[in-house]
């Protein structure tokens, strides 16, 4: 058991070697092993007074009772030396890296070097191996993981791995996701790894606006500039964040240029790209490096996407949106009670990110159902082109994003629907799960698969509602090849 703590006390922990002989190796009067129970005979009530064995295990060694081996853990480069009265039984029973220093060591006392992190929470490490739970703070997570992982106490590495997991949006002072990613990339945790690129991708915006933002690495930063995937208000938001990043760390030239490279120009209308190449010194500065893709983001502005599909190769990612949740792009949409019954809404969006396109919109009909919908019974239009839900019983909830016309104006483009459910973990909100689908489909076919909107605690509700973000993004498509 991982119990997190705001205050983390760091205590002694003790265990009576008697009393773990007793728990681990029960015995008999004679001194035959008892049978472990493999089943409850019918009608037997179970007695179990763990817990108050583990109070009593920890207050005996707390006293320094029956202890046998001595702890002395050096702080490197200090002279500090902390003592710990501990039990060579619980310590070999708990990691095979203790029974061979136990095994190697001359006298009753163990001599460990650590660094002051790890020291300082070294404490609270044994304790784990004699009580099994612990009490973690979001800055002792890593040095917790390290000390599990030197010596080999498994159960505890995965537990914190699974806590820092699930403590991405708690809130610190400086910021630990991206430290937890470094850390998570220094040890090999894919499954931390990724957890940590996947929170800092779809939580994008409120990253850019946190302390922890400067404090990303060069390949962190460059990894996040290619994805497609990233949640966050605009591309503009996106090249002043990184504006302030190159301002603050002052990286060489070539990463600068590998940076403002992977912006995605086409993407920002075309009066503020006006405005940033007069006023943002980075861009003044750093002009000639990235001229050819401001004057092909001026040309996407000003002709027809079709046209342009023509000459050049519109599949490139200064012409691919990321998830952008401003109003051009799609419109957030809270459902109440998402359980009663099926829910339509419409709302409008630009036809494409192009300022040829720029007045022109698309208006888009979402249907959601918290049941199964077969296609004999999909939603239809009145002649006045509202939706009519059809409601049936049982199946999983579904949602379904049409546009309401079609229009001589799609031609050469199709449009990828993102939507996005928002949950609240640690007091904060955030993007709990990401559905993506093309316009072919029409809908996404596992859409909340595993959730149980019927629990009003249920982790993809904000206070019994389902809180959603769609998200229409044109993709282009080239047309004909210029001939040389």
């Amino acid at each position: 058991m991982v119990r997190s703590s705001e205050q983390g006390t760091p205590g002694w922990v003790c265990v009576g070697t008697l009393l773990f002989l007793m728990y681990f190796h029960p015995v008999t009067v004679t001194g035959a092993p008892l049978k472990q129970e493999v089943a409850l005979d019918n009608g037997a009530t179970v007695l179990n007074h763990s817990m108050s064995l583990v109070n009593r295990m920890e207050t005996l060694l707390a006293m320094g009772n029956a202890s046998d081996v001595t702890l002395r853990v050096h702080t490197i480069n200090t002279d500090e030396v902390k003592v710990i009265q501990a039990h060579s039984l619980v310590l070999t029973l708990q990691s095979d890296v203790f029974e061979e220093l136990l095994l190697s060591r001359n006298n009753s006392a163990l001599v460990l070097t650590e660094t002051a992190d790890c020291a300082a929470v070294f404490d609270k490490f044994i304790r784990y191996l004699y009580c099994g739970d612990i009490s973690v703070r979001l800055d002792q997570a890593i040095f917790m993981h390290k000390l599990a992982s030197k010596y080999h106490v498994w159960g505890l590495q995965q537990g914190l791995t699974h806590y820092m997991t699930q403590h991405l949006s708690s809130d610190s002072p400086t910021g630990h996701v991206i430290s937890w990613y470094n850390y998570a990339l220094q040890i090999g945790d894919m499954t931390l790894r990724d957890s940590c690129l996947q929170y800092l991708s779809w939580n994008l915006s409120s990253v850019l606006q946190s302390g922890e933002w400067g404090s990303i690495s060069e390949d962190l930063l460059l990894s996040l500039l290619q994805r497609s995937d990233l949640i966050l208000q605009s591309e503009l938001e996106l090249y002043e964040a990184l504006e302030g990043w190159i301002n603050q760390n002052q990286p060489v030239s070539s990463t600068v240029e590998t940076a403002l490279r992977a912006v995605r120009y086409g993407m920002i209308p075309p009066q503020h790209l006006f405005r940033l190449q007069k006023q943002s010194p980075l861009m003044v500065k750093y002009y000639e490096t990235i001229r050819d893709l401001l004057f092909l983001a001026f040309q996407f502005h000003s002709a027809s996407p079709i046209q342009l599909a023509k000459y050049f190769d519109v599949n490139c990612s200064i012409f691919t949106p990321r998830n952008y949740l401003s109003s051009s792009w799609g419109s957030p949409w809270v459902i109440n009670n998402p359980t009663r019954d099926d829910r339509s809404f419409s709302f409008q969006t630009q036809l494409g990110p192009s300022g040829h396109d720029s007045t022109k919109r698309v208006t888009w009909n979402a249907l959601f159902s918290p049941r199964w919908l077969p296609l004999s019974a999909r939603s239809t239009y009145t002649e006045l082109g509202a939706m009519q839900p059809t409601r049936t019983e049982g199946g999983r909830p579904r949602i379904i994003v049409t546009p309401a016309t079609s229009s001589p104006d799609f031609a050469g483009v199709s449009f990828q629907k993102t939507v996005i459910v928002m949950a609240k973990q640690q007091g904060k909100v955030v993007v709990r799960h990401v559905y993506n689908f093309h316009q072919s489909t029409e809908e996404a076919g596992d859409f909340l698969v595993d959730a149980d909107l019927q629990r009003r605690a249920s982790e993809y509700l904000i206070d019994s509602s389902l809180y959603l973000h769609i998200v229409i993004k044109p993709i282009y498509h080239t047309l004909l090849v210029a001939r040389k």
